[in-house]
């Protein structure tokens, strides 16, 4: 894809009188050469990956660190208790983003969307609306192109690397791909779509990338929570014609910034952060003790 700015994106698909979806679908087209029969296959199967991953969910799995596991299992049985907070769709959409990353940490199979460590935070806002008969695979798929849209300017214009910008380029690149895709899905103007974007980033904006023991579990799996709940806040407030006071180009160059601007500690290196409290450091004294004895 070949859009350098959400702006161009928006005014391309403004003066080509088409959708987001499609604006970003053409440019895919033009940059990889496929057709687009080829190009929808290729999103399909991803869109079958993220439905399998939910399927194959086994509660009683544990990362080998044995930080990670079960905690799905514990939101959906609370859910049918009628314990929880939010609503059956917010109950659906804090399941799934722990289901999927959580499957990503015991070594599933999962979609990088945008990266690993943030694969459940997409996912997580469309499967609910697939489950309840509320969006068809198609309208998903289309969805799905709009995230990769406002995905591919965040890394043009930024970073999707928590080496390099702090989870905030991880979960917080993803919270502004989910608002999006969740907008658009709901029938927001390509103008909505960016605004919801823009304030799920900004919402962000700092977040720090500090895995204990170095591990893409702790506090990585229930960060994609956070950023999954927050895309939904995002797209209602979009979806409501609340737009974001900073543009979404100038909130994406903002992160890139504030990236640079982190301490080399609190980007994914385990030295700062959580990974630095007392806790955070048994933890990883005890696992590589236990590595050790191996």
């Amino acid at each position: 894809m070949s859009f350098l700015s959400c702006a161009e994106m928006l005014t391309y698909a403004h003066e080509h009188s088409c959708t987001l979806a499609q604006a970003v679908l053409r440019s895919d087209l033009a940059e990889s050469r496929l057709t687009e029969e080829a190009s929808r296959a290729q999103m399909r199967r991803l869109w079958q990956v993220m439905q399998q991953t939910s399927r194959d969910y086994d509660p009683s799995r544990r990362s080998r660190s044995g930080l990670v596991g079960g905690d799905a299992a514990k939101v959906e049985q609370a859910a049918a208790q009628g314990r929880l907070l939010g609503g059956a769709y917010l109950s659906a959409v804090t399941a799934e983003a722990l289901k999927t990353a959580e499957c990503n940490a015991c070594m599933k199979r999962i979609v990088a969307a945008p990266t690993a460590g943030s694969c459940g935070v997409l996912p997580a806002v469309l499967l609910p609306m697939a489950q309840e008969g509320q969006a068809s695979d198609e309208a998903i798929c289309d969805a799905l192109y709009v995230a990769a849209g406002f995905g591919q300017v965040i890394a043009a214009r930024a970073t999707l690397a928590g080496a390099e910008g702090g989870c905030q380029a991880e979960v917080g690149a993803a919270s502004a791909m989910a608002a999006a895709a969740l907008c658009y899905l709901k029938g927001g103007t390509a103008a909505a779509c960016a605004a919801a974007a823009a304030m799920a980033l900004g919402n962000l904006l700092g977040l720090v990338c500090d895995p204990v023991a170095g591990l893409v579990e702790v506090p990585c799996v229930k960060r994609n929570v956070v950023g999954a709940v927050n895309a939904v806040a995002c797209a209602n407030m979009a979806l409501a014609g609340i737009d974001s006071s900073i543009p979404c180009d100038e909130v994406i160059d903002a992160m890139g910034r504030v990236g640079r601007q982190l301490s080399p500690d609190l980007r994914e290196t385990g030295a700062g952060g959580l990974a630095a409290t007392p806790t955070g450091r048994a933890i990883a004294r005890r696992l590589a003790a236990e590595a050790g004895g191996v």
